[in-house]
């Protein structure tokens, strides 16, 4: 591939069987692919709009993976599929689908029982989510529009909304944010819940 990705604090290096699978060969910077990624997360947050979906229907395999296809699926091949390769965060690959099923089958029984707060509820998943690292990229955008699906959509409450500016790129925004992620690593997910609502 001729883009050079450089990466920054907190993201997962693709291998070169990955890198191989961007679909937009004319990208060439950084900036570049962003911008497309950017373009693409963008049709998905329409094709969620004005739609409604069953706990049940969001709390699936199925949609876990459709939702990942339609955010990156124009710009990357592997989009929607699980990773073939471990990364410097997130389980085994081979035990991404039962670790998967684990956190859905959890969830819904934080929502039956009353376990936590809404919004924690939702920032629980999210964190769980993106620990469980099912793709080979975009797992943080991923399992941060998973959880405004859930706030949204579950609990008919305003979607998060995460510092209000874009966290892929270096400053003091993405940097807290990576401290709440590791304090959430901590088990305590306050700061993940407040800087969500930052």
């Amino acid at each position: 591939m001729g883009v050079d990705l450089a990466y920054s604090d907190g993201q997962s290096p693709l291998t070169p069987e990955e890198s191989d699978e961007l679909k937009v060969k004319s990208i060439s910077t950084r900036g570049e692919l962003d911008e497309f990624e950017q373009q693409n997360i963008e049709k998905a947050q329409e094709w969620l709009l004005g739609r409604d979906f069953s706990a049940e229907g969001i709390f699936s395999e199925e949609f876990i993976f459709e939702l990942h296809r339609r955010m990156l699926g124009d710009v990357w091949s592997w989009a929607g599929q699980t990773r073939r390769s471990n990364k410097n965060i997130g389980v085994d690959w081979t035990e991404i689908r039962t670790s998967l099923r684990a956190l859905l089958e959890d969830t819904k029984y934080w929502i039956e029982h009353h376990t936590y707060s809404e919004d924690e509820i939702a920032i629980r998943f999210k964190f769980r989510l993106v620990s469980i690292h099912c793709f080979p990229n975009g797992n943080g955008r991923h399992s941060r529009l998973m959880a405004d699906v859930i706030i949204e959509k579950i609990f008919r409450l305003y979607a998060f909304t995460w510092g209000s500016k874009s966290l892929t790129r270096e400053g003091e925004t993405r940097s807290n944010y990576l401290a709440a992620l590791r304090s959430a690593d901590h088990s305590s997910m306050s700061e993940l819940i407040e800087f969500a609502r930052s």
